[in-house]
């Protein structure tokens, strides 16, 4: 499982215009390393869960690999 921040790096790299909606998640998503961590009161898992709500029209290879992957992380959470 990669850091949660390399992840947020690359989605950074990718999506060129980020949905304003996804953007505070996005930067949430840049200081956690892993599925433990939390920023502020919100848990990783909330946040990013929330990241996955707003990001629905970042779109392409890239996007659909990463989308994957961060469910994959919600579910090997739980």
């Amino acid at each position: 499982m990669r850091p949660i921040e390399a992840i947020a790096r690359d989605i950074r790299a990718d999506w060129k215009d980020v949905y304003f909606g996804a953007e505070p998640y996005l930067v949430a998503m840049e200081t956690l390393t892993s599925m433990k961590d939390s920023y502020g009161l919100d848990s990783a898992d909330s946040i990013i869960m929330y990241f996955l709500a707003n990001a629905r029209g970042w779109r392409g290879d890239k996007a659909r690999f990463i989308k994957t992957e961060l469910k994959r992380m919600l579910g090997d959470k739980k």
